[in-house]
């Protein structure tokens, strides 16, 4: 008895033996196309297993009466079976044929190699079903023994949950389905990802859709990141579009495992693989369907300079007229009724499959909740698998954070003929469990609310149509914040992010002098305390900026803190005292505890957005000297880490060209204390109080110099005060000026937008005015000029 065979010995009519991977991989090669060496343990070895350890009617028995809708009893059922494989003993002839063809491989490569043993089921990849990955795999197995293991493995996983229900809801006979294990070279490659001969939305056939990632191909085909999409047309052979996407961890071989790797910072945002490597890939995914006869789904892998195809398998979700044809799929919001113009929109990513649904969003956090889900709700879930496919079934549409077009969710949602959105980044911590959404697959939108649907309320159509958007503004509206408890409230306004989050208020809950606290060896409990109001912020606001502003605590306000009599002078004047940068200068080890806070919310939380502000910054050195103590703790300004100083003192905006040139990427404008330096008032001061006025030639010059400043420099601008939501002209000065954003208090936020947006609305009108005069003013010297020409 033949138990394993070649890839060479294997085509397309081996589905039987060698399962759709098996086949194809056979066929492939064949055909001389570039696919890493291997042999496949065939699916007779699997059904021998089964008999030589008389566990079939064992295994038939635990199916029975099945309710496969039960999560429960489904995962109960699998894990019986799966034990009970595993446990048996392999048929002696089947060990030994499969230790000598792994020996074989490792003479044909020079060493022994690392291989990736994956599943091939016999009803896996035929035309009329494409849910591949309902079986395992297993990357990086090395060793004989391993090698065996890992088939026996594969030949359990024909009994995962998902493998079960799929089985069941297609009516496939489960001890008729066998399982071949394909054991093949593992590719390490730099780059990977897929490729749809055919652009799967648009069912374009003279579209070849690649997606494109750092390290191993997993990634990519699980929907764990957002990849880069090429799109390529045959007829011109020109790349026609692409879409580039940061990708900041890959997954790559460390030692015996394979591990998540940060990428450099900049090649994060770069394109994964040049124009010339995309073009070669679409030629041989070209080949591969022209070989085939039919459009393709294609892994591929490079290398160093060796380009791999690792899988190729069938599209099965395209109209038949489509499949045979060029063409593009029609209009799938056509039915629905009334106009969503006036609908807002929550979320946006990836069109992944065309169609539109209503319902309840249901979030699930892994696999294991998938039993909230019910008939009609709207799946939502950071990434799905395999296992997630019972809840899909029951979906009216599928949101994800994280995937591109060729993910999981996106395949399996074409599949089910239900709209899916991908690649949204934050449909799990923006939309609500239990609301009501409608989403538009073909575009990539979520909408609040009944709106694309034949059911919807009148009530809630009236709503729609009487609440307004808020004004769309080039300037960003921040907000100002203090409170952890209304981190998560206030960042559903409409905000770009928060521009002064200030730490006193944090501390003060913490409660106990920072000093004391250190003094005491309690380092560690400030730390994780403050990290815990950070995180709270910037898990609310992701991914928006959160800007931090270290302490600014004066001597008189930390006094209040316990212990605070104890390290805390006394001053006659606090608010010029000792405070601000200053103060981190003094007392490091005091400044190094936020920062271990920050680096801990950025760092073990993922936090990215959140930055730095340094308050009251007097002097050059004192800039210099934060940085020195910022590199001690290997804190440095990256693209997602910015440095930030508060422009309070008429001694900064004097030498604002000089702060710019020390490195700094921004600079917010406290516009009370720079009032009152300025124009020397204590703002606290009730006598003197009407004389107290931001609006004063002497601030509004200071201003002008600083934004204008930092505009040539490249450095961002900002201004945190309530002077722009209070007073118009202000605001129109500061756009005026090129701001490039205002921070203010939460209930002034759309107050604030509807000012920004008329103030920018003015400064445009001004300045076509001016313009249109220049014109008329030239065309009349034109004129007058020919006159005397003439």
């Amino acid at each position: 008895m033949v138990y394993v065979k070649w890839f060479e010995q294997l085509n397309r009519s081996s589905l039987i033996e060698a399962g759709g991977k098996g086949a194809n991989l056979g066929e492939m090669v064949s055909a001389g196309f570039p696919i890493p060496p291997g042999f496949v343990v065939l699916s007779n070895a699997y059904f021998a297993h089964l008999e030589y350890n008389g566990i079939k009617e064992q295994i038939s028995e635990i199916l029975n009466d099945l309710d496969v809708h039960n999560s429960d009893k489904l995962n109960e059922a699998s894990d019986k079976i799966k034990s009970i494989i595993i446990s048996g003993d392999i048929p002696e002839q089947i060990r030994t044929d499969i230790l000598a063809s792994y020996k074989k491989l490792n003479e044909r490569i020079g060493n022994e190699c690392y291989v990736a043993v994956r599943s091939s089921a016999t009803a896996e990849d035929l035309p009329t079903a494409s849910f591949a990955g309902q079986q395992s795999t297993y990357l990086n197995i090395k060793g004989p023994e391993n090698v065996v293991e890992a088939v026996k493995a594969c030949w359990a996983s024909l009994f995962e949950p998902r493998a079960i229900f799929y089985r069941v809801e297609n009516k496939f006979e489960h001890m008729r389905v066998g399982l071949a294990a394909v054991v093949q070279l593992m590719v390490q490659s730099e780059r990977s990802g897929v490729m749809f001969t055919v652009d799967p939305i648009a069912q374009n056939r003279d579209i070849i859709t690649i997606e494109a990632g750092y390290g191993l191909g997993e990634t990519v085909v699980s929907g764990q990141i957002t990849p880069d999409t090429y799109q390529v047309s045959k007829s011109t052979e020109k790349i026609v579009n692409k879409s580039i996407s940061k990708q900041t961890w890959m997954l790559i071989k460390v030692g015996e495992h394979n591990e998540k790797v940060d990428i450099k910072e900049n090649m994060q945002e770069s394109q994964k693989i040049t124009d010339s490597l995309i073009l070669d890939i679409a030629k041989i995914g070209e080949k591969i369907e022209t070989h085939y006869k039919f459009p393709q789904d294609i892994e591929w892998a490079v290398s160093g300079n060796n380009l791999y195809i690792t899988q190729s398998r069938p599209i099965t979700t395209l109209d038949k007229e489509e499949a045979s044809k060029g063409g593009k799929m029609k209009d799938t919001v056509e039915s629905r009724k009334g106009s969503i113009t006036s609908a807002k929109i929550l979320i946006k990513g990836l069109a992944a499959s065309p169609g539109t649904a209503c319902g309840k969003v249901k979030i699930c956090a892994s696999a294991k909740e998938i039993s909230k889900v019910t008939q009609g709700d709207i799946l939502v879930a950071t990434m799905t698998t395999p296992d997630y496919v019972p809840a899909m079934k029951k979906a009216a549409g599928i949101i994800t954070d994280q995937g591109g077009m060729t993910s999981h969710a996106a395949i399996v949602s074409r599949e089910l003929g239900i709209p899916c959105i991908v690649g949204t980044s934050k449909a799990t911590t923006t939309l609500e469990d239990g609301s009501v959404v409608s989403m538009d697959g073909q575009n990539g939108l979520v909408y609040e609310g009944e709106v694309l649907t034949t059911t919807k309320s009148e009530k809630k159509d009236e709503e729609s149509v009487g609440k307004a958007e808020p004004p769309i503004t080039g300037t960003k509206i921040y907000v100002n914040l203090a409170e952890v408890e209304l981190a998560e409230k206030v960042s559903k306004l409409p905000v770009d992010g928060v521009g002064l989050l200030r730490a006193e208020f944090m501390v003060a809950h913490i409660g106990q002098h920072p000093r004391k606290m250190l003094d005491e060896g309690r380092r560690e409990e400030f730390v994780n305390k403050l990290a815990e109001g950070m995180h709270k912020f910037a898990s609310s606001f992701y991914p928006r900026p959160v800007v931090y502003r270290a302490t600014d605590f004066k001597t008189n306000e930390y006094r209040n803190l316990e212990g605070g009599d104890k390290y805390e002078p006394q001053e006659e004047n606090p608010m010029m005292g000792y405070r601000g940068a200053a103060r981190y200068i003094e007392e490091p080890e005091i400044f190094k505890m936020e920062l271990e806070a920050m680096k801990k919310v950025r760092d073990e939380y993922g936090m990215k957005n959140l930055w730095l502000m340094i308050p009251f910054v007097r002097r050059i050195g004192e800039l210099r000297a934060i940085r020195d103590i910022m590199r001690e703790m290997k804190m440095y300004r990256t693209r997602d880490f910015k440095l930030w100083i508060m422009v309070e003192v008429p001694s900064t905006v004097l030498l604002i060209d000089q702060f710019c040139q020390e490195g700094i990427d921004g600079i917010s404008i406290g516009s009370n204390d720079l009032t009152q330096l300025t124009l020397g008032i204590d703002r606290d001061n009730a006598t003197l109080a009407k004389g107290f006025d931001e609006r004063n030639e002497a601030v509004y010059r200071a201003i002008k110099h600083v934004v204008e400043t930092c505009n040539q420099y490249g450095v961002t601008s900002s201004l945190c005060g309530q002077a722009p939501s209070v007073y118009p002209e202000f605001a129109e000065k500061l756009v005026e000026y090129g701001i490039t954003s205002m921070s203010v208090n939460p209930d002034a936020v759309g107050r604030t937008r509807r000012i920004v947006a008329s103030a920018e609305q003015k400064v445009i009108l001004k300045r076509l005015g001016k313009l249109t005069g220049a014109l008329k003013e030239d065309e009349n010297k034109e004129k007058f000029d020919f006159g005397l020409d003439q």
